[in-house]
């Protein structure tokens, strides 16, 4: 198992991949998420995160472009102040507090919850604008397994649209995606 900063430079480097493979006209492509474009897979992972990170650890990203601006630069300017307070060792004594979460070591909270989701929208992305869908098997399965126990939990949250049947011995991309609401 890898640590959380080791974990944000791998999935991170394969969003990168795809967020530079975009073509300039490919921006405006319709992604699987219904109502967005590949401009917010993007606009999603640089906005909701600052926040996240500031009301529960009173930790202030330095601003990036935007993503309307330069999504490839936006992406770029928190992929690497993030992996910079990952690669911090002063990083694993800060908690992050949440009141749905309690208090969770800072590396862990990023792990969880941010890397998980660059991680899952790497495909939404590559989907869009007709890349390589290939996500890490072994990350897949870790998340479906994961997730699993946790189903109406996340379902409640309106973070999941419903399930997507899939075989049940599907490999463990089309499981993860099938149980996110993606149609594989």
């Amino acid at each position: 198992m890898s640590t959380p900063s080791e974990s944000h430079r791998q999935h991170a480097a394969a969003f990168t991949f795809r967020v530079e493979g975009v073509p300039d006209d490919g921006w405006d492509a319709p992604a699987p998420v219904e109502g967005w474009v590949a401009r917010d897979v993007v606009r999603h992972l640089v906005e909701w995160f600052p926040g996240f990170l500031q009301s529960g650890a009173g930790i202030t990203l330095p601003a990036g472009p935007t993503v309307d601006e330069d999504p490839v630069g936006a992406w770029a300017a928190q992929r690497d102040a993030i992996q910079a307070l990952l690669d911090d060792p002063g990083t694993t004594e800060l908690v992050l507090s949440n009141p749905h979460l309690g208090e969770v070591p800072l590396p862990d909270a990023i792990d969880r919850f941010y890397t998980a989701d660059v991680f899952m929208h790497t495909w939404d992305l590559a989907r869009a604008t007709g890349q390589d869908e290939t996500l890490d098997a072994d990350m897949c399965r870790r998340l479906y397994e994961g997730m699993l126990p946790i189903d109406e939990i996340l379902r409640s949250s309106g973070q999941y649209g419903p399930r997507v049947p899939v075989p049940d011995d599907a490999d463990p991309q089309t499981l993860l995606l099938g149980f996110i609401g993606r149609q594989p």
